[in-house]
């Protein structure tokens, strides 16, 4: 009994670290398929929309979380870019 009581705080740490490994979202991206040519696609995972990058207008399917038709839309809108120095997806 003894043996069992003094594991108990391993215990304890293992289970805490197993419950912050499976409980954390993992990071997604957000890419946008250029509306010119479809086979190009944007990481826009770290730029800001605006007036200088790129905007969400109307409807449709704006952002994505994989440069891909078949990843989810995250964001709804048309994708209408305004920059040409957005990262394009190698």
């Amino acid at each position: 009994m003894n043996k069992l009581i003094n594991k108990l705080p391993l215990l304890a740490f293992v289970l805490a670290a197993f419950a912050a490994v499976a409980f954390t979202s993992p990071e997604t991206g957000e890419y946008a398929q250029d509306p010119d040519n479809p086979s190009i696609w944007y990481d826009l995972s770290e730029v800001d929309p605006g007036p200088e990058t790129y905007e969400c207008n109307n409807t449709g399917n704006c952002l994505r979380d994989a440069p891909s038709t078949s990843g989810t839309v995250i964001a709804n809108g048309m994708f209408v870019k305004h920059s040409d120095e957005l990262p394009v997806v190698p």
